[in-house]
């Protein structure tokens, strides 16, 4: 459940799940550590100044409001009206579900230039110990890797370890929409890597989706999301183990998906940890979603495909070597994710992942696993390899084209 290849053994993840059992014992029975957002966030003080705030003499949308709500709030204002208050107030604007797509990147881009501001301030801060001076250092450098021209990201928010949704293609005006949702250990330092691991972190998972689906549907208007828009387990620990961030994390995806521009097909590629919160998420989302794969699933919280109550075609893929076929797949008083989505009881449409190496290697050019994951993408179901080669993937499909 990791975006790293550690390979834990089966005897420590058993280990794990006894320790977990007590904990889960205890917070039952009142023994449990309740975690508050500082006060002090950036996002937070924005949100606080937003409440208060008005424009025209009318006092603004609660920044939780339906996304339908927002969209009629800032489509009564002026352009002039509109820029004003992505430049006033970046970090709600840039958050909000419903905000015009290119006003959200505006703002956002202004919330990354204040928060690398923030951080070259902290570098300097002779109360910071050396790591907190080190992990400074590293936040200057993610926020001007983001701020790198070219890049639209649809939210940002730099509290605590941080979140971000970057969009790859033109997507308002796109014919399919892919979102990209990792597992953990996804936050902004894990946004993005270099070097041989590139396509492991959220960003280059959906930058190789995205030149994958542009390669096998040329003629399909596409656009990828990196959606690390979620608080994400740190680690393979007890919160890996247990479900509360993925529903917690849930809530967001159906609001993204629900906020998004125009009526294009959605499918949802969720790796690891990320496909537990899919599998939370699945019986919420809009019915523009027309598939769910998963990848490295440690199971989705359910026993079959059916109890996921969507309609989407859910599609699930492991690779030879990958470690996370070691993990029980059960669940017992809420520990645990369920059964694995592979197994032909489940009833996922399981589809190939050959060439795929360990656990982070699933949208590596060059894999098949890529390859069905572009061809789900753009919705040529035909073209999909399933895992077995007897064709039991495409059995009564759902959805637009084959191949």
């Amino acid at each position: 459940m990791t975006s790293f290849d550690s390979s834990p053994t089966l005897t420590a993840w058993r280990t794990l799940l006894a320790i977990a059992v007590v904990f889960v014992m205890l917070a039952t029975t009142g023994w449990t550590a309740v975690r508050h957002q500082r006060s002090d966030e950036p996002r937070t003080l924005a949100l606080a100044s937003w409440a208060k705030g008005s424009i025209a003499g009318q006092a603004l949308p609660p920044a939780d409001a339906q996304p339908y709500k927002l969209a009629h709030f800032f489509a009564t204002l002026t352009a002039a009206q509109r820029t004003g208050l992505a430049d006033r107030y970046p970090l709600v604007v840039g958050n909000l579900n419903g905000a015009p797509v290119t006003l959200r990147y505006r703002a956002n881009r202004l919330a990354l230039v204040q928060a690398r501001t923030a951080e070259q301030k902290r570098v300097h801060d002779s109360r910071l110990s050396p790591d907190g001076r080190a992990e400074a250092l590293r936040r200057v450098d993610r926020f001007r890797s983001m701020l790198a021209d070219g890049r639209h990201f649809l939210s940002f928010d730099p509290s605590g370890r941080g979140h971000a949704a970057e969009v790859f293609g033109d997507l308002e005006r796109a014919q399919r929409v892919s979102v990209v949702v990792p597992g953990v250990d996804t936050n902004l330092l894990t946004l993005e890597r270099t070097g041989a691991k590139t396509n492991a972190a959220p960003v280059g998972m959906a930058k190789s989706l995205y030149a994958a689906e542009r390669s096998a549907g040329p003629g399909v208007r596409t656009a990828v999301i990196a959606w690390a828009d979620y608080t994400a387990p740190a680690g393979i620990g007890m919160d890996a183990a247990l479900g509360n961030l993925a529903e917690r994390g849930a809530v967001r995806l159906d609001a993204l998906v629900g906020a998004l521009p125009g009526s294009a097909p959605v499918s949802l590629f969720c790796h690891s940890y990320g496909s537990v919160l899919c599998g939370v998420a699945a019986d919420e989302l809009p019915s523009r979603v027309s598939d769910i794969a998963v990848a490295g699933s440690p199971g989705m919280r359910v026993d079959n495909a059916a109890q996921l109550h969507t309609r989407a075609n859910v599609w699930a893929m492991r690779d030879h070597d990958d470690w996370i076929e070691d993990v029980p797949n059960l669940e017992v008083g809420g520990l645990g994710h369920g059964a694995d989505p592979v197994d032909p009881g489940f009833g996922a449409r399981v589809a190939s992942a050959g060439a795929a190496v360990g656990h982070s290697g699933y949208f590596e050019p060059g894999t098949e696993s890529l390859g069905n994951f572009a061809a789900i993408g753009v919705g040529t179901y035909g073209a999909v390899t399933c895992a077995q080669g007897d064709g039991a993937c495409h059995d009564r499909i759902s959805g637009s084209g084959t191949a």
